[in-house]
């Protein structure tokens, strides 16, 4: 690949730094709730760690604002502009969707005790590293190997998540439960893999940034 072949945001951008603290500033949010999700299912007392979400979700709103107002004040086309709001959006659905389920979690305290959600969550905590890692190499150049590298391991952890989320359901679908704490914890393992979904996506927008300005 080699300096040629990487691209530089703040070529394209101007003012890049400004665009790079704050995507990887939304990447940082997006990780706090995570962690905070690792927690939530570790913790007998779930209502005290709400606050811990919605914060992360309202850190990330406003850090979308700011990047969505960005990038129509400094010079770049219409691509690029596309590009960047793809991903801050993305990135925003991370924490959105943690925080959504944790509301549903605390909805039904009983139906859900002593169901460990930790295989889902640990996988998660890993892809949302990945996430970070991807979304830093963005300042450093983004070198097209390197991306396609950690989007492999971020397909992995999705494919490991999904793997778990099949063996979840089917232990639900075969231990005779309450019809409603099945449709309950099915809805909460769906929520799960939505996350890692988002994880995902956001994967992807930066991958084909990488292969675009190659």
């Amino acid at each position: 690949m080699g300096g040629n072949t990487m691209f530089s945001l703040q070529r394209l951008l101007g003012n890049g730094d400004k665009f790079f603290d704050l995507l990887e500033a939304s990447a940082e949010e997006a990780l706090t709730s995570v962690q905070a999700l690792v927690k939530l299912n570790k913790t007998p007392d779930r209502s005290n760690l709400l606050y811990d979400f919605v914060q992360a979700r309202r850190k990330q709103k406003q850090m979308r604002a700011q990047i969505s107002e960005a990038v129509y004040t400094t010079f770049v086309t219409a691509l690029e502009r596309e590009d960047i709001e793809s991903l801050s959006h993305a990135l925003y659905r991370i924490p959105k969707t943690v925080e959504k389920f944790s509301e549903r979690l605390l909805l039904s305290p009983q139906l859900i005790q002593g169901v460990d959600f930790s295989k889902q969550t640990n996988l998660i905590e890993q892809a949302t590293h990945t996430v970070l890692d991807m979304v830093k190499s963005l300042r450093q150049g983004a070198n097209l190997e390197r991306i396609k590298a950690l989007n492999d391991k971020l397909h992995y952890f999705e494919g490991e998540a999904d793997k778990v989320v099949i063996e979840l359901l089917r232990n639900l679908f075969n231990d005779g439960q309450d019809p409603i704490k099945v449709i309950v914890l099915k809805d909460l393992y769906d929520l799960l893999e939505k996350v890692i979904d988002r994880c995902r996506d956001v994967g992807n927008i930066i991958a084909n940034i990488a292969l675009k300005n190659s």
